[in-house]
């Protein structure tokens, strides 16, 4: 098994930023979970039929994959249906990541992304876990011009996030990435530094 850093936090924080930092610093493989959770929304998947006869074919795209749009609007806004949302999402998520665990080297540093990171099973594959945070108005304007969404939309989805503060007594490294990119990268590197100290080949 390769060593693994978690990184977490809310939505349009900045992981993807920091994860590419990692590669740049050596690490192999960077694995995130929302891509694998569109894979298994995808048309005749397992995962995609169990969110279809949960919330009904209006999620359903016009190929029989899940439209993530449609979905959206209705979990961002019920904290129940999100809830059922992940009961099913979850588990296959953590199936579908010891997959990919599997197709790295055993010497590497993978770097694992997910929000629900701390929530999951997958946290506990991780030698350390790592919260990014940013301010919330930077959320909502990275997420408007990201996900070319209304701002009411956009405060939606970020009220839906949980919240982070419970979080910091439970990650290794906090990464602000409310600051220009150069000052995130400096607290990357340093981070990085600890974890290949702390966790050698």
């Amino acid at each position: 098994m390769p060593r693994i850093i978690g990184l977490t936090g809310n939505i349009a924080c900045g992981k993807t930023s920091v994860g590419q930092i990692l590669l740049s610093l050596g690490a192999e493989r960077y694995i995130d979970t929302d891509a694998l959770v569109h894979r298994l929304y995808e048309a005749h998947q397992p995962v995609a039929a169990a969110v279809a006869e949960t919330f009904g074919s209006l999620v359903l795209a016009s190929d029989g994959s899940i439209d993530r749009k449609v979905l959206g609007s209705i979990v961002f806004h019920n904290a129940a249906a999100m809830q059922r949302l992940e009961q099913i999402v979850h588990p296959a998520v953590h199936t579908a990541l010891r997959a990919e665990l599997t197709l790295a080297s055993p010497a590497s540093i993978v770097i694992v992304d997910g929000v629900k990171l701390l929530e999951a099973q997958s946290g506990a594959l991780c030698q350390q876990k790592w919260l990014v945070v940013c301010p919330v108005e930077q959320q909502i304007a990275r997420l408007i011009a990201r996900n070319h969404l209304n701002f009411e939309d956009a405060q939606a989805r970020v009220r839906a996030q949980p919240d982070t503060s419970h979080k910091l007594a439970l990650v290794d490294e906090i990464i602000d990435n409310g600051r220009p990119l150069e000052q995130t990268r400096l607290q990357v590197v340093a981070a990085f530094e600890r974890f290949c100290r702390l966790f050698p080949e």
